[in-house]
């Protein structure tokens, strides 16, 4: 069982892919993962929204079983808790039932005291929420990368041709055919195999965002599990999965399609050719249409992504929203307006641009009071990076420290989204340990002092702030150094909040820089304070050599840089030993002991 605390389930929908090979047939017990929410409130125990929340919970699993999908609410605010239940639509009555009651028990006891959490099970999913879960659609997330082994064929851009047309046509034929109840299951030949999927929305969206969802779905699909033997992606809205066996149930709504290259494709050439002129004029048209209608939709989504990130900041710091949608500033979050941002970055001049990231710019400004700052520009196409974007505000509009980099305000207008923070004269440790000359300007009493502060920011976040984090990203690239050369822990975007009592958690989808991660998370997803004390252990080996951690196994010495060290010390202690005295004696050596 893998719990994970650290995503929005009623703003951001969660996104797993996992490659499949030669699996075992389907039970109820095949969980796929378990999403707390932690960037809301958690309920207190015995309380009345613990109340609603287990009579919904008892509620689902038969009313569910019935239509196979159900959404319904138990209580009054603020103690009011919405649920939601979605079956496979190859799935009878009684597996649902099954199926929903057993993921409905884990949710409770996995996610006991958060208002927002979601369980996905193969043949089904249940989700729960203390707001209205109908009113938000946002497609965004992030997700693990794909395993390396398992290849399908020598050929893999051929079967990707063809899974994709086959996933292509199940998505319209579930967003279109509310009568099927947005299921879609079908099969298609490739070779001497035989690929079957299937494409699935929830029934409490409408056909063009259903679309939408599996249409982004399958963008990610191919990315990643085009050339496996199987893929799974499952996220609050819909669902998709291919193998090459046989894992659903025949129905009526079964669809089976010729291979695309084949002879019919032929014939619809020499179609297309007798038929050019008329064919040109219908494309264009088409075309037309199709551009006019691509702009409404993603305007639909900006404003919903827009309205849902708004909701979700203003939600848990006290920051009230007007009418008109305008957030209005508090203490930990302050707001600017876009004009002044542009005016100070000079509309994010190349000539201020300090640094790219793989979410965003940051480019250096200066305010109308003559106060420098560092502006990080969220790109308008990272998924990711609006997730990174949400968690750093979470996170750091709460700390106050010496060694931790300052938020000053964000900024949110349209699809710009934007994180100012206090200015870093001497930019990052990194340039300064890793440069030949500037590594010069490093002192012993400096080196000191940095270490001493990087431990001190550490503290801060593990034991003496309002909320246990950690950082899960620390390195010499995110330690940046103000004009007295005092470092400052910054980017947040990976962070994770604790509870008062949690000390570890486990996560499917490891995150950070390796050469930094401590084994255990690297390997097994497992992460505690350890795993930052270990990441601060790694820049002082790096700030004491001079030596890169990652690449160093590309020098001379062959292996790791921890490695390295180890091996040292190990020689170290055993030139000191006893074993060592005649040869030392010979050497004359006994004076450098």
């Amino acid at each position: 069982m893998i719990l994970m605390t650290t995503i929005d389930v009623n703003l951001v929908m969660f996104l797993l892919i996992i490659p499949f090979s030669a699996l075992p047939a389907i039970t109820v017990a095949d969980h796929l993962v378990t999403s707390c929410s932690d960037n809301t409130s958690n309920y207190t125990l015995n309380s009345p929204f613990e109340s609603n929340l287990k009579h919904l919970l008892e509620t689902l699993p038969s009313i569910t079983s019935l239509t196979g999908f159900n959404y319904t609410s138990v209580g009054e605010p603020p103690a009011k808790v919405y649920g939601q239940a979605l079956c496979r639509g190859d799935v009878n009555s009684s597996s649902c039932q099954a199926c929903v009651e057993k993921a409905s028990q884990e949710i409770f006891n996995d996610c006991r005291n958060y208002k927002d959490a979601i369980i996905w099970y193969e043949l089904c999913q249940v989700h729960y929420s203390f707001q209205n879960m109908t009113s938000l659609y946002v497609y965004t997330g992030k997700y693990p990368d794909c395993d390396s082994q398992a290849k399908f064929l020598s050929d893999p851009k051929q079967f990707s041709d063809v899974l994709i047309y086959l996933m292509t046509k199940l998505s319209t034929e579930a967003a279109v055919n509310p009568s099927k109840h947005m299921f879609a299951t079908g099969s298609i030949k490739f070779r001497r195999e035989t690929v079957y999927a299937h494409a699935q929305c929830t029934r409490d969206i409408i056909a063009d965002d259903c679309q939408t969802c599996l249409t982004t779905a399958l963008a990610e699909l191919k990315g990643c599990c085009s050339s496996r033997q199987g893929g799974i992606i499952v996220s609050r809205n819909c669902h998709v999965r291919f193998e090459l066996y046989k894992y659903y149930n025949a129905s009526s709504y079964l669809l089976t399609y010729p291979n695309p290259k084949g002879s019919n494709w032929k014939i619809g050439i020499v179609a297309f050719a007798a038929c050019a002129p008329v064919v040109v004029i219908v494309i264009v048209i088409g075309s037309c249409i199709v551009c006019l209608l691509k702009e409404r939709r993603q305007q639909r989504g900006v404003e919903r992504s827009h309205l849902a990130l708004l909701q979700e900041l203003a939600c848990p710091r006290g920051v009230t929203m007007t009418d008109e949608g305008q957030l209005v500033s508090s203490e930990d979050l302050p707001f600017m307006d876009l004009t002044t941002i542009r005016a100070a970055t000079d509309n994010f001049s190349d000539s201020n641009k300090l640094g790219q990231g793989g979410f965003g710019t940051v480019y250096k400004g200066v305010l109308p009071d003559g106060k420098e700052i560092a502006v990080k520009r969220l790109s308008r196409k990272s998924w990711q990076g609006l997730e990174e974007f949400k968690n750093e505000v979470k996170v750091i509009a709460k700390l106050q420290h010496r060694n931790l980099v300052r938020l000053l305000g964000c900024g949110i207008e349209g699809d710009e989204k934007l994180l100012i923070y206090e200015f870093m004269h001497n930019k990052s440790l990194d340039i300064f340990i890793f440069d030949a000359e500037r590594r010069a300007l490093l002192d012993w009493d400096t080196c000191y002092n940095i270490a001493g502060g990087i431990a001190r920011g550490l503290l801060y976040l593990h034991e003496d702030s309002r909320l246990r984090i950690i950082h899960r990203d620390l390195k010499p690239s995110n330690v940046l150094l103000d004009h007295e050369m005092v470092a400052k822990i910054s980017d947040f975007g990976m962070a994770r909040i604790f509870c008062e009592n949690q000390n570890k958690a486990n996560t499917r989808r490891v995150v950070g820089t390796f050469g930094y991660m401590a084994p255990e998370y690297a390997m097994g997803g497992l992460f505690s304070v350890k795993s930052d004390v270990f990441s601060f252990g790694v820049i002082l080996l790096e700030i004491t050599s001079g030596k890169r951690s990652s690449g160093f196994y590309l020098s001379e010495h062959g292996q790791t840089l921890l490695a390295y060290v180890c091996t040292i010390h190990r020689c170290h202690q055993n030139f000191h030993s006893n074993n060592f005295q005649p040869i030392k004696k010979n050497l004359k050596l006994e004076n450098y002991n």
